[in-house]
């Protein structure tokens, strides 16, 4: 009895390891695509108004500058391709006046290879780059997440201002390699 129960546990140990030691493969097909998103957080509009001095002789009061816009992108570039860039215009200038943007270093969530600020710009009808070197990458979505916008106004030359009220500006936002 002890003979045939040792045989059968020789047995069954000679069997089951060429069982437990038996590899398959399998193929896997992988798509990850090229992506080229951008957006600005929050929606909406911003108001930027001078303010007229009380004394004559004095100055117009610059409006405070805008802190509340985030640029949010997502970015997968092809492979070899080049990095993307993110550049501003608006759709007229105003005279006597600079549009100013600077974008802030990328915050938030994100990850990957995050643009790089270009710094202060003035904005022109002619698009500028405002942020550059974007790879593959995410910000995070949402306000506190990719690169916070300051938007500012100055006088540039007060010999070409002219009073003006609701003047709405389109500042445009393009990523492109």
């Amino acid at each position: 009895m002890i003979l045939i129960r040792t045989l059968l546990l020789i047995a069954f140990c000679v069997v089951s390891g060429p069982i437990y030691s038996q590899t398959a493969n399998t193929t896997v097909s992988l798509t990850l695509p090229v992506v080229t998103l951008m957006d600005i957080e929050p929606t909406g509009s911003i108001v930027l108004n001078f303010t007229a001095p009380t004394e004559a002789g004095n100055a117009l009061g610059a409006p405070t500058p805008n802190t509340s816009k985030w640029i949010n992108y997502t970015s997968a570039i092809a492979s070899g391709g080049l990095t993307r860039r993110i550049t501003a215009s608006v759709n007229k200038v105003i005279a006597g006046v600079n549009i100013r943007i600077q974008a802030a270093a990328a915050s938030g969530a994100g990850g990957g290879t995050l643009g790089t600020s270009s710094g202060q710009i003035i904005l022109t009808t002619t698009p500028t780059t405002i942020i550059s070197g974007i790879g593959g990458a995410y910000t995070g979505n949402g306000a506190n997440n990719g690169h916070a916008l300051t938007i500012s106004l100055a006088t540039n030359t007060y010999a070409n201002l002219q009073a003006q009220a609701n003047t709405a500006i389109i500042i445009t936002y393009t990523i492109t390699e």
